[in-house]
């Protein structure tokens, strides 16, 4: 696995290393050694499947909140999805800031979501399957969420929204702006 830093502290994409031949080909999906030797979190303690119908649909942007809060660990199994994340540290120089990239069943490529960052996604294909793993049980108590069109993150969806839960319809916007 090759980790990547993403422009957002402690965040990081990891690409796979396929390696094929006449069969086809094998990758590495996870190691909980070369995750612990790059400083990542390494035990996760719950794997979850989002099956997506439609092209241009979101989901997010989630987070638990304290003592609940969770590092995720996200790819795409089939289709493409467009994955976003969110830092909402206060003190992180990279607070309110967001970084979004394709993971696809084609690219293999993960995004490791720390701590403190609000995560989401829009499948880009019909049909598309999130799977990730998630480094504590989920807690209904400690789930929250940013609104997905928040002006103080400016998220560009690549699609156009074509279904969205009303759930994530109705988190709240950020309470406070940032400089233009």
């Amino acid at each position: 696995m090759i980790f990547h830093p993403t422009p957002l502290k402690d965040a990081y994409t990891i690409a796979w290393e396929p390696r094929a031949d006449d069969r086809g080909l094998f990758a590495r999906a996870f190691c909980a050694e070369e995750f612990a030797r790059n400083g990542l979190v390494s035990s996760y303690v719950q794997a979850n499947l989002s099956e997506n119908r439609v092209a241009g649909t979101v989901r997010g942007m989630h987070f638990q909140k304290a003592p609940n809060a969770e590092v995720k660990l996200v790819r795409c199994v089939r289709g493409a999805i467009y994955d976003v994340i969110v830092d909402i540290r206060p003190g992180s120089p990279t607070y309110l800031q967001s970084f979004g990239t394709t993971l696809s069943a084609d690219n293999g490529l993960m995004m490791y979501v720390p701590t403190g960052f609000a995560h989401g996604y829009q499948s880009l294909a019909d049909n598309s399957t999130a799977f990730y793993l998630v480094s504590v049980p989920y807690s209904p108590g400690s789930e929250s969420g940013i609104r997905h069109n928040d002006p103080c993150v400016r998220v560009s969806w690549p699609l156009t929204i074509t279904s969205i839960s009303p759930k994530d319809s109705a988190w709240p916007f950020l309470q406070f702006h940032t400089p233009d």
